[in-house]
């Protein structure tokens, strides 16, 4: 079967400031349907300067998507054109796993694939090319003569190593001018899963709570493959967590420095996880780990507490001061806005981040996505459905304390109070800010209105 995989364009956070990544999903996807006999393409629009409008999707057999909340007005409108072209189309991605019926309804989806999707989009494509009844796959959402049919779910990979490296071949690498330490980095995935299951998050939803890693030797293999197959002189890990297990960090560390492989690297982290392996930080050091990132997501106690984020303040400053200790930069992450978050815990926020001093700040306000518990939660106070609008810079529930006014000029308030400070102002200050401030202008055209006492999104009621 000719299958084509769309990234359609992003308008997520990480993009206003720059970051844009090769899609490591579709490019699994791709992997797996290659090995399988399939003919793929993958497009990228979130890179590639091509009208999705105007592209020829009838060249194909299948078309999937890989769909996250913002990208999903976007995806529809994709999906639709395509489908007027007489293709069968699939939505993927944590959006449409848990909005499934929501996706189907539109009409612009045959099939959602719910979950990881490698393998639950292999086996829809060998039912559809014997004809088969597609009630037997797995994490397959669809409707049948108009009802909705909802397959039992699919159970997630347990042997990561038996998945083909990602066909990073079908990109278009040079488009993704992502650096770090001002080399171009390349991606990559060494585990999935995460045991625990923030409030906020979906991705313990998505991937599992229990974490499943690659082994030590896959892990290098793919190394290997990204610093002399393709020259990358700097990696990014996309782990949940890529230091849960301390040993498994110190086994890949040893070997990337036997192997003597002289690159830079990023990966996220917890604090209690470096304060408990202060050696575990040093060896990575040494094999080139130079930036971390943190949620530290709150100054207020009560708060981290309410996410379930399983940390203490105080353990954030010996964090910190362990990672500075070994010059590796800290990009720190803060949230505001859960649903009884008040002015004074919002500053005590923006006076522990400061104090904290992160080489990258980032603040977010707090967005109730599916397939979250907090979504659960809150699904009477969310104001809108304009899913564009859940990028992190918008209020999009009703708080207790905050009006969506005063939540909004609190979180330019958050960047102003820390970038303007004349030590981060010329460093990272004024570049980090300017993107970050294109996003919020970008976004001026979704103002608020009072109705009946309360600041809604004016999108709220269309």
């Amino acid at each position: 079967m000719k299958i084509l995989l769309i990234n359609p364009p992003a308008i997520n956070f990480y993009h206003r400031v720059g970051l844009r990544m090769p899609p490591l999903g579709l490019a699994y996807v791709a992997g797996v349907l290659r090995k399988n006999g399939h003919i793929v393409k993958i497009i990228d629009f979130n890179v590639e300067k091509i009208n999705y409008k105007t592209y020829p999707y009838h060249k194909f057999d299948l078309v999937g998507l890989s769909v996250d909340t913002t990208r999903y007005p976007v995806s529809v409108k994709i999906a639709k054109i395509a489908k007027k072209c007489g293709v069968k189309v699939v939505a993927g991605g944590f959006h449409p796993t848990f909005m499934d019926k929501e996706a189907l309804d539109t009409g612009a989806f045959d099939y959602v694939v719910r979950g990881e999707g490698e393998y639950i989009m292999l086996d829809l494509i060998n039912h559809l090319e014997d004809g088969c009844s597609l009630d037997k796959v797995k994490g397959l959402s669809y409707l049948s003569d108009g009802e909705y049919v909802k397959n039992p779910n699919a159970p997630l990979v347990s042997e990561l190593d038996s998945i083909p490296f990602p066909a990073r071949e079908l990109l278009p690498l040079d488009l993704y001018t992502t650096s770090f330490k001002r080399k171009v980095a390349g991606t990559m995935i060494a585990s999935r899963g995460c045991p625990y299951d923030c409030e906020f998050c979906s991705c313990s939803r998505f991937c599992g709570i229990n974490w499943r890693t690659r082994s030590v030797e896959s892990i290098m293999d793919e190394i290997d493959l990204l610093y002399n197959k393709y020259g990358y002189r700097s990696i990014s890990f996309l782990d949940d967590n890529f230091t849960l297990s301390p040993k498994r960090v110190m086994e890949i560390c040893e070997e990337i420095l036997r192997k003597g492989l002289k690159f830079a690297w990023f990966a996220m982290t917890r604090v209690d996880t470096v304060v408990r392996n202060e050696k575990v930080v040093e060896l990575m050091r040494m094999a080139g780990l130079r930036q971390v990132f943190v949620g530290f997501e709150s100054g207020n106690q009560e708060i981290l507490d309410r996410y379930g984020k399983k940390a203490e303040l105080d353990t954030a400053f010996e964090a910190t001061e362990i990672l500075k200790k070994y010059r590796i930069e800290v990009w720190g992450s803060f949230i505001i806005g859960a649903i009884n978050e008040t002015k004074e815990m919002i500053k005590q926020t923006i006076k522990f981040a400061k104090k904290l001093n992160p080489h990258i700040c980032q603040f977010s306000i707090l967005i109730p996505y599916p397939g979250s518990r907090l979504f659960e939660k809150v699904k009477d106070r969310i104001l809108t459905k304009d899913w564009e609008a859940f990028w992190g810079g918008l209020p999009v529930m009703k708080l207790n304390k905050l009006t969506p006014q005063e939540l909004r000029s609190w979180i330019i308030k958050a960047y102003a109070s820390f970038y303007l400070r004349p030590k981060t102002f010329f460093s990272t200050g004024l570049p980090f800010l300017y993107e970050l401030l294109l996003g919020f202008r970008l976004h001026r055209k979704i103002p608020f209105i009072k109705v009946n006492g309360d600041w809604v999104p004016t999108k709220v009621l269309g």
